[in-house]
């Protein structure tokens, strides 16, 4: 990648992930605690309302699991 290339992407990546953080956030207040399938559930569809970039499936299953309070298995 071009350095340049980089500069001009840099905005719209740090506008996204300020995006991914608030919607982690208001699920985290909204849902913590409750089972992981509605967590999973309210992430997705907040991801999808605040029209993030795509999110790696793996990381919002952990993120479902870890603001559920859902143990992993070994």
């Amino acid at each position: 990648m071009d350095p340049s290339e980089y500069e001009a992407a840099a905005p719209i990546l740090v506008a996204n992930l300020a995006k991914i953080e608030r919607v982690i956030d208001r699920t985290r207040a909204s849902h913590a605690g409750q089972p992981y399938a509605a967590v999973h559930q309210a992430l997705a569809e907040a991801l999808h309302d605040e029209d993030t970039q795509r999110v790696v499936p793996q990381a919002v299953e952990e993120l479902a699991r870890q603001i559920s309070g859902t143990p992993t298995t070994p």
